[in-house]
C-alpha cells in the first residue's frame, strides 16, 4: 500500500470514564470522557471541526444518532459528526476514518469518541444483541454465540498446537495482574490459575475466567496535525502507521480456525506504513475478547511464531516490562469491553503510556505501542502504531 499523505497525525489528549456497570446514560458517558480528552488536550471545544463517534448498541439505551446530541453538549452544535459500527472493532475503524481525515488535510482536530451502554439490558439480552455481530444467518441464528465460535477457535488450537487450557488460563491471570494496576478497569481482582480452571464452563474448552465481562464505559482522544499539536504545547504521540483488514465473516468460510486474517492484513500495513518490524514494537494492546484470542493475536501481529503464542505466556514473556508488554491496560479480560469504546480505549492507554501518565503499570522505556482491535471474530480488524515524540 503506497499512500502520500499531506499532514503528519497526532494524539493531543486523552480521556476515559471508567468501565464496568455504569448508572449514568449513554449520552452523560460520551460526554465525560469527551470533556475529559478535551481537558486532557488544553484545547477549547471550539477548536474542534468535527467528531467520529464509534457506538453498536445506542439503541438499548434509548440513544442512536449520538454525534449530534454530543456536539450539542459540547457547545459546538454546528460541527458535524460521523457514527461509525464495526462490531467490537467500531471503536479503531472510527479511530482510522478520523486518522484518514486529518492526514489527507481535510481538518486539523478532531474528537474521537467510543461508547456503548449495555449491562442494564441483563445476560441474555445482551448476548443476543452481541450475536448479532456474527454472521448471523450461519452463526447467530443457528445457537452460535461468541463463546461458542471462539471455544471452536481454542479447541482446534489445542489440537493442532503443543497447548494446554492452563496456557490460556495464564493469559488470564496475567491480565487481571495489569487490571489491578489500572484504576478504571471493570475487573480489578486478582485471579490463579487455578481459579480460571475451576470457574464454570462457558464453551468447552472455555470457562468463565477465560471470557471479557459485558462492559458499559466510555473513551476519548483528541486526533489532529502535527503543526496544531505544536501550536498548543502539550504532551502529544505521533500516529505513525494505521492499516484495516477483513476476514470471512462466518468462521466455516476461513481456511484455519488458529488464524485471524484481517489481523495480518492489518498489521502489514501498519507496519509499513510506519517503517518498522513487530521486533520494533515495545507494548501492545490487543484484542483478548477471550484468552485464546490473545494467543492467536501476538501470533498474527508477528510478536511469535505460529503455535508459539502459548510458549511465550508460558514462559512469562508477555507480562509487563517481559519481552514485550501484552495489555498493560489489563485488556477487555480486565480492564472490560463496552465494544463502540473499545478501540478507542486501547489509543488512551498507548497515549497514557508514552506520555508518563501510565502509573504503576509503565511499560519502562517505551518508544513504540500498538493497538489491534477486531470486529465479531475478526471479521474486520485495525491496527495501529504510535511513536513518541
Amino acid at each position: 500500500m503506497s499512500v502520500t499523505f499531506v499532514e503528519k497525525v497526532c494524539v493531543l489528549g486523552a480521556g476515559s470514564t471508567k468501565y464496568g456497570k455504569l448508572a449514568d446514560s449513554i449520552a452523560d458517558i460520551t460526554t465525560q470522557a469527551s470533556v475529559s480528552a478535551i481537558e486532557s488536550a488544553g484545547i477549547d471545544p471550539k477548536d474542534i471541526k468535527a467528531s467520529y463517534i464509534s457506538n453498536v448498541f445506542g439503541v438499548a439505551d434509548k440513544q442512536v444518532h449520538i454525534g449530534p446530541v454530543l456536539m450539542s453538549r459540547l457547545g459546538i452544535p454546528d460541527k458535524p459528526s460521523l457514527t461509525i459500527e464495526s462490531a467490537c472493532g467500531s471503536g479503531s475503524v472510527s479511530f482510522r476514518e478520523a486518522y484518514a481525515n486529518v492526514a489527507a488535510g481535510f481538518y486539523d482536530c478532531l474528537l474521537v469518541t467510543g461508547v456503548e451502554k449495555v449491562t442494564h439490558t441483563g445476560t441474555e439480552w445482551t448476548t443476543t444483541y452481541f450475536a448479532y455481530c456474527s454472521d448471523f444467518f450461519y452463526e447467530g441464528q443457528a445457537g452460535a454465540s461468541f463463546p461458542g465460535l471462539f471455544a471452536s477457535m481454542a479447541r482446534a488450537y489445542l489440537t493442532e498446537f503443543d497447548a494446554t487450557e492452563e496456557d490460556f488460563a495464564q493469559v488470564a491471570v496475567k491480565n487481571h495482574d495489569n487490571g489491578v494496576l489500572n484504576p478504571k478497569a471493570h475487573m480489578q481482582k486478582k485471579i490463579t490459575i487455578d481459579d480460571v480452571m475451576k470457574s464454570p464452563v462457558v464453551a468447552s474448552p472455555l470457562k468463565l475466567y477465560d471470557c471479557c465481562p459485558f462492559s458499559d464505559g466510555a473513551s476519548s482522544v483528541i486526533l489532529c496535525s502535527e503543526k496544531f499539536a505544536k501550536q498548543h504545547g502539550g504532551d502529544y504521540v505521533e500516529v505513525t502507521g494505521s492499516g484495516r483488514g477483513g476476514s470471512p465473516a462466518a468462521l466455516q468460510g476461513r481456511e484455519h480456525l488458529t488464524t485471524i486474517p484481517s489481523t495480518k492484513l492489518a498489521a502489514a500495513d501498519a507496519y509499513k506504513m510506519a517503517g518498522i518490524t513487530a521486533k520494533d514494537v515495545d507494548f501492545a494492546e490487543v484484542h483478548d475478547c477471550f484468552t485464546i484470542a490473545e494467543v492467536v493475536d501476538t501470533e498474527d501481529l508477528g510478536f511469535f511464531e505460529k503455535g508459539k503464542g502459548v510458549q511465550a505466556v508460558r514462559e512469562g514473556r508477555t507480562k509487563l516490562n517481559s519481552d514485550i508488554s501484552i495489555n498493560p491496560s489489563g485488556g477487555l479480560k480486565s480492564k472490560g469491553h463496552p465494544i463502540g469504546a473499545t478501540g478507542v480505549g486501547q489509543v488512551v492507554e498507548v497515549f497514557d503510556q508514552l506520555t508518563g501518565n501510565a502509573g504503576e503499570r509503565t511499560v519502562k522505556d517505551a518508544k513504540i505501542g500498538l493497538t489491534h482491535n477486531f470486529g465479531a471474530t475478526g471479521a474486520s480488524c485495525a491496527v495501529h502504531v504510535f511513536q513518541s515524540v
